[in-house]
């Protein structure tokens, strides 16, 4: 089954590039392995605005990286044309944006690595960092970037 019928059956539609908001290209691209910038996390197309512990709930940050893992779905897209060159899903780093007392950013993490699996099935399974942070730009509750490997044509 090919990457966009996985996308179809769980009902996602890649969103197109999005611009970046300061100094930096959404992409980077070095033998087989693309680096995708940092995506924050939205809600109705603005930041989503938060910290974990205090006003938002573990559940609402797997909800919140999930919603990432398709931002960078669509960059990913952009970069490669074919998601089915996805060789591997290599790393996420995910950065949230918690009170000092938050423990389960490695569960909010989850609603991305978990999408990930889902769509590209063990190519999707990959190393990860999740950290707390004090705050994200724009306050936004979270953000991840993703290293991928692609085949070369």
């Amino acid at each position: 089954m090919s990457i966009y019928q996985n996308l179809s059956k769980l009902g996602i539609i890649l969103p197109p590039l999005a611009v970046p908001a300061a100094a930096y290209v959404p992409f980077v691209q070095t033998g087989k392995l693309i680096f995708l910038s940092g995506h924050i996390a939205k809600k109705d197309g603005k930041p989503w605005v938060g910290q974990f512990g205090k006003t938002l709930s573990t559940a609402d940050g797997v909800v919140a990286a999930r919603a990432v893992a398709i931002d960078l779905l669509g960059t990913l897209h952009a970069a490669v044309s074919d998601l089915n060159r996805v060789v591997r899903i290599v790393k996420l780093m995910s950065l949230v944006n918690s009170s000092t007392d938050f423990t389960e950013h490695h569960l909010v993490t989850n609603g991305a690595s978990e999408l990930l699996v889902s769509v590209f099935g063990e190519r999707g399974q990959h190393a990860r960092s999740a950290f707390g942070v004090a705050q994200i730009p724009l306050g936004a509750c979270l953000e991840i970037d993703m290293i991928a490997e692609v085949a070369v044509i």
